[in-house]
């Protein structure tokens, strides 16, 4: 389906092919008026020629070379958008009262331009922002929402390998393509820039005020950090191409057959979109996404077709959702988030399923994130019932539990995680089935094994239904991020 980027023919097939098979399946409209389709209004960003980015300080000006030197884009959804405005040190720009930190304090960044660094103050401690787990306030995109929050012109990350947890290549071939956004409601504030540096051309930024990078690093991961101004405006022009982008969410709900908790629901989430007609590799430019993510939207159609097959539903509702613009940061389960058809306090749990490689059987599952919820010990009983392992998550240093669609369901309160397949596989994977993300080469072979597919999808069955039909709402755990707001929804 030509790779099924956003807003193009691959699409209008993709998402008419899923709604056929929710309808086949016997699962109900859920969309916009009566369809299967919930609009996603998103608007396309893409950086043009003749950016610029500069500091200016005594009347000298340091130019920076775009690509090389920095990255970035606006987030004001219109031609060209400007900055010139004096340059604040944040450290890591975190505000967490939790963690009694606060990188803001005493400091009024409206109309400034915010210089920060990713990721969190380090710590060993498991309780002081998860030790060596990332948790969301690392995010780099936690840094751009929390500096608009307060009104900020332009942010600037300081790159660094070790504090973002990739090199300059990743950042300045993700930041230099279209970027997709919701749409901004009239009147919204957004940053004029939001953007990276390298760590040399923030030494260039910081000889002025007499810092350098390795020191400000130190200093904000000190406790009792202040913000400090780095007595130079950083000043910037992005001309950018706009583009009204047309795609959707394809929603479909089997209700429940409690009277009462038919109210409330299981979600099954998977994103449908890829990356479209690209660059040419090996003479072959449609990214495909078999992998990435096909086969997730073949599970829960699959999981629909199971629900509706039951001669008697469980309890609760089940609402499955194909997820647009995933590949561009979350935006279409961003935006059902922001309007859900099933209220946070009447979301019992949101499942999403991404990339499996069909080789076969593995003999363990992961489900990171789950151990933070009431929900962990239906996942332990599931996985013993099938008789896998649960693989433990690895690398939580990289905040992969804040990169995947259920993190936005999250953000709102409702429990939520990805279910995965592991990494034991009984049979050792066929070389095509790796290292093929975000390629061309992420293409449908006819000796794929989908028994180990099969089998997460059942897993993923045995959740919801078990949550679908028990009693209680599930919640995060004393201590999670996201209780608060799961009790605020009204879930205790």
């Amino acid at each position: 389906m030509e790779g099924r980027g956003i807003g193009t023919r691959g699409e209008a097939v993709a998402t008419e092919y899923l709604a056929s098979q929710f309808a086949i399946a016997g699962a109900l409209p859920a969309g916009d008026n009566g369809t299967y389709f919930q609009r996603v209004p998103l608007v396309g960003i893409e950086p043009t020629s003749g950016v610029t980015f500069s500091a200016v300080s005594k009347g000298r000006a340091v130019a920076f070379r775009w690509l090389a030197e920095f990255v970035g884009g606006s987030e004001k959804q219109q031609a060209l958008a400007q900055f010139d405005a004096p340059a604040v040190f944040v450290g890591h720009g975190i505000t967490a009262p939790e963690f009694g930190w606060d990188d803001y304090k005493g400091v009024d960044v409206r109309g400034k331009a915010v210089v920060l660094f990713t990721n969190e103050p380090d710590s060993t401690d498991p309780k002081f922002f998860g030790g060596r787990s990332l948790t969301y306030y690392g995010r780099w995109t936690y840094k751009y929402e929390e500096a608009n929050r307060r009104g900020a012109a332009a942010v600037i990350i300081i790159h660094t390998t070790p504090t973002a947890g990739y090199g300059w290549n990743v950042v300045r071939s993700s930041w230099a393509r279209e970027q997709p956004y919701v749409a901004l409601a009239p009147g919204a504030p957004a940053l004029a820039f939001a953007g990276w540096v390298t760590s040399e051309a923030a030494a260039k930024l910081l000889a002025p005020s007499g810092r350098t990078v390795e020191a400000l690093l130190k200093a904000s991961n000190t406790r009792g950090f202040r913000a400090v101004p780095l007595g130079v405006r950083l000043r910037g022009r992005v001309p950018s191409k706009v583009r009204q982008i047309n795609t959707n969410n394809v929603v479909a709900v089997i209700p429940g057959s409690d009277p009462v908790l038919k109210d409330q629901a299981v979600v099954f989430g998977a994103h449908w979109d890829h990356l479209g007609i690209g660059p040419a590799v090996k003479g072959d430019k449609i990214y495909n996404g078999a992998v990435d993510n096909a086969t997730g939207c073949a599970v829960v159609l699959e999981l629909a077709r199971a629900w509706g097959a039951l001669e008697r539903k469980p309890r609760r509702s089940a609402l499955f959702i194909a997820f647009t613009g995933e590949e561009g940061g979350l935006r279409g389960s961003e935006y059902y988030a922001a309007h859900p058809y099933f209220p946070p306090g009447k979301t019992a749990l949101a499942l999403n399923f991404d990339s499996y490689l069909p080789a076969g059987l593995t003999k363990d599952v992961s489900a990171g994130g789950a151990e933070r919820t009431t929900v962990w010990n239906i996942v332990e009983e599931s996985a013993h019932r099938m008789g896998f392992a649960i693989k433990p998550e690895t690398h939580n240093e990289y905040g992969s539990f804040y990169r995947s669609d259920h993190f936005s369901m999250a953000k709102i309160g409702v429990p939520a995680f990805s279910v995965g397949q592991g990494g034991e596989f009984v049979n050792k994977p066929p070389k095509q089935a790796e290292s093929t993300y975000h390629q061309p080469s992420d293409e449908f072979h006819e000796d794929w094994d989908f028994t180990g597919v099969e089998n997460i999808a059942r897993f993923g069955f045995l959740i919801g239904t078990t949550v679908a039909n028990q009693e209680k709402l599930p919640t995060w755990l004393p201590g999670d991020e996201f209780l608060a707001v799961r009790e605020k929804s009204g879930v205790r």
